[in-house]
């Protein structure tokens, strides 16, 4: 038997190094389900319960793993209904691919049943790169693309297959005018600042007396950087929600989550600090950040868009987290245990007997403190 579209994509996603897909079948996805099958356990298939879940746990697959998470669904109604996970892939800056089915060429336009404009459909959520093939020459160049774009700018990525085509025969693209020979293989830069703004970070900081940090997901990777800023300056750190793991909560100078569901010690440092550095996080509530006017402020993010929209830093750091902060470090001025980081440890530790308390009062049938 010769191999056929969907084969080759299977083979091709299992080069990049992709192993699981998360999804629910039909028919206007068939093709792509027969050739996993075929593929003898390459990559293994995880069925959601409904195709906006398989969104969501390509998603969750990809914060938790940090490779690709990429999902399946057929044409119409199940290509519609991944959008909503797509979208927490889109906001959270997460690699995702989205495979999806569609009717046959030959009737596309035609208000066939569940035909949908797929490609205006998905333009918002991933408007990086959704793609529609159309030939068999035309899928190898669109799935390399759609992985490349989605890894290298952390965002989801989609590719229409109408299900005639996941049937026909593959085929390489010839070596002729308008045609494209594409490859495998991405490996993220290494990004950092220039080393003039390093110099105006450090000056910031080193001049705070009281310094609190802000960490979120983009420092997740990046445990002992922080951790060695944060001794360096004496500082006490927050956690944004999506940075709760990048911290170990039994650090005396950590103060836990901010924001709605955050710790009053980590209210009372973002009011009381001159100074605030906010790594790899988009929190998003002011009001939970110093008071404008109150505190300078340095931040590092891999993405410029999201510099200095939360809070009017004085330096913004283009970058990746662990390695502007070991760059960083060298520049600080070692700050005494003073006043400031015992009365974040004192803060602290008061929370923790606060929540302790709160914990073991009676009720029935269960106090949700416990359990938190």
């Amino acid at each position: 038997m010769s191999q056929t579209v969907s084969d080759f994509i299977v083979q091709r996603l299992h080069q990049w190094g992709v192993r699981h897909i998360f999804g629910y079948p039909g028919d206007g996805i068939n093709g792509v389900f027969g050739a996993m099958n075929r593929a003898d356990g390459k990559i293994g298939f995880v069925q959601a319960r409904h195709e906006e879940m398989a969104a969501f746990m390509a998603t969750a697959y990809a914060k938790f793993s940090g490779e690709l998470g990429v999902c399946i669904a057929t044409s119409g109604p199940g290509a519609s209904h991944l959008v909503t996970g797509l979208y927490d892939a889109l906001l959270d800056h997460q690699p995702v691919l989205a495979i999806v089915g569609q009717q046959s060429r030959n009737a596309l336009g035609g208000h066939y049943q569940q035909e949908l404009d797929l490609v205006s459909m998905f333009k918002d959520v991933a408007g990086a790169y959704v793609m529609q093939a159309s030939s068999p020459a035309q899928v190898r160049h669109l799935i390399d693309r759609a992985v490349r774009i989605a890894l290298a700018r952390r965002t989801p990525t989609v590719i229409i297959l109408p299900n005639d085509l996941q049937e026909e025969p593959y085929a390489d693209p010839p070596r002729e005018h308008g045609t494209l020979h594409s490859g495998i293989g991405y490996s993220p830069p290494s990004i950092m600042p220039r080393e003039a703004d390093l110099d105006r970070a450090a000056e910031v900081l080193n001049a705070g007396k009281k310094v609190a940090m802000l960490v979120g997901a983009g420092a997740l990777h990046a445990t002992d950087e922080v951790i060695a800023v944060a001794e360096r300056l004496s500082a006490g750190c927050a956690k944004a929600l999506l940075g709760k793991a990048a911290l170990p909560d039994d650090l005396p100078w950590v103060t836990g989550s901010i924001g709605l569901l955050g710790t009053e010690p980590s209210y009372n440092m973002m009011m009381e600090c001159d100074t605030l550095l906010m790594v790899g996080s988009a929190f998003p509530y002011a009001e939970f950040l110093p008071k404008e006017g109150s505190a300078r402020g340095v931040q590092i993010d891999i993405d410029a868009s999201m510099l200095s929209i939360r809070f009017p830093m004085e330096v913004g750091l283009v970058g990746d987290a662990a390695e502007t902060l070991r760059a960083l470090l060298p520049r600080l001025e070692p700050k005494a245990d003073g006043a400031w980081r015992r009365g974040i440890e004192d803060d602290v530790a008061g929370w923790w007997k606060t929540l302790d308390e709160r914990a073991h009062q009676p009720a029935a049938p269960v106090n949700p403190q416990l359990v938190a």
